[in-house]
């Protein structure tokens, strides 16, 4: 027979977890769903000859993100973020192997590498780019005095500037995935790999990356995802050359003052990155290593 529990032992067991999550899901409720939600709301309203936003129903700001100009900046924000991604890595894969396989005291060393980027804003890191690639700059003025140069090179205000900036931003957050999949390799499928006879450039493509194919994806969405809205990169490094979906975004709600075509824009945004989540999710992606 079925113990029947009493209202007191109810409220003893469920009173505990209400006190622990409820101030949790109420922050959530009113610092994440319902800004949502507002966007969401706002992205189907209009405006008035005056720029304010009038809540009357209507597709048009969806319909406006199929005009030409607005598709040709989103296949250059996807490929800027593509070739950001695939840089990233390139170059992270190597240094977060180093970094894993390492077993002296030099491992921490190289793990605060990574890490010391967070502890300064990004945005104050770009102008310190901008700062050292402008024409009386550090770079340029290298250059001058070694005699390669005659005049100062533009290296501001390109795409290739902007793509360095967002491989500057982002590789921490490529490499910290990478680390935690390499660092958690069996050594002895290693080990075997070299017992049978194949040769370093085989156990790298057929046994360490396939294992570690998990931290690879992991970072590529974590870098894939945020270089389409990182808007300051092309700002400043790019001077409004290489515009990205973020720079539509932040040109409807400032200058442009159109909150409800900015609202679609990034309601857009929200769901290519829902998608991305979903098929990592598929293909049996940890969520925890997301941070979701």
């Amino acid at each position: 027979m079925a113990k029947r529990i009493s209202n007191h032992e109810f409220k003893s067991n469920t009173m505990p977890a209400i006190v622990t999550v409820g101030p949790v899901a109420i922050l959530s409720l009113f610092l994440v769903v319902a800004p949502l939600a507002l966007v969401a709301i706002m992205s189907f309203c209009q405006t008035d000859e005056f720029y304010n936003v009038v809540y009357k129903f209507t597709a048009i700001n969806y319909s406006k993100l199929l005009s030409p100009d607005y598709i040709k900046i989103y296949g250059q924000s996807l490929l800027i973020a593509l070739i950001t991604t695939v840089l990233c890595v390139l170059i992270g894969y190597p240094f977060a192997y180093v970094i894993a396989r390492t077993k002296s005291h030099k491992k921490k060393l190289f793990y605060m590498l990574v890490i010391i980027p967070f502890w300064t804003n990004s945005l104050i890191r770009i102008y310190g780019w901008r700062t050292f690639l402008g024409s009386s700059g550090w770079l340029n003025m290298l250059l001058l005095n070694l005699g390669l140069v005659d005049e100062p090179v533009e290296f501001l205000y390109k795409t290739g500037t902007t793509v360095l900036g967002m491989v500057y931003c982002f590789i921490p957050f490529m490499v910290l995935p990478l680390y935690t999949a390499i660092e958690k390799l069996d050594g002895s499928l290693l080990e075997a790999s070299s017992d049978l006879g194949a040769k370093p450039y085989k156990t790298l493509f057929e046994v360490i990356i396939p294992l570690t194919s998990g931290g690879i994806f992991s970072g590529c969405i974590m870098v894939f995802i945020p270089c389409l809205g990182y808007f300051f990169v092309s700002n400043i490094l790019g001077g409004g050359n290489t515009d990205m979906i973020g720079n539509l975004i932040e040109r409807q709600f400032k200058s442009a003052n159109n909150w409800p075509l900015g609202a679609a824009l990034s309601i857009i945004l929200i769901l290519v990155t829902l998608i991305l989540v979903k098929i990592y999710q598929n293909l049996g992606g940890d969520m925890d290593s997301l941070g979701v």
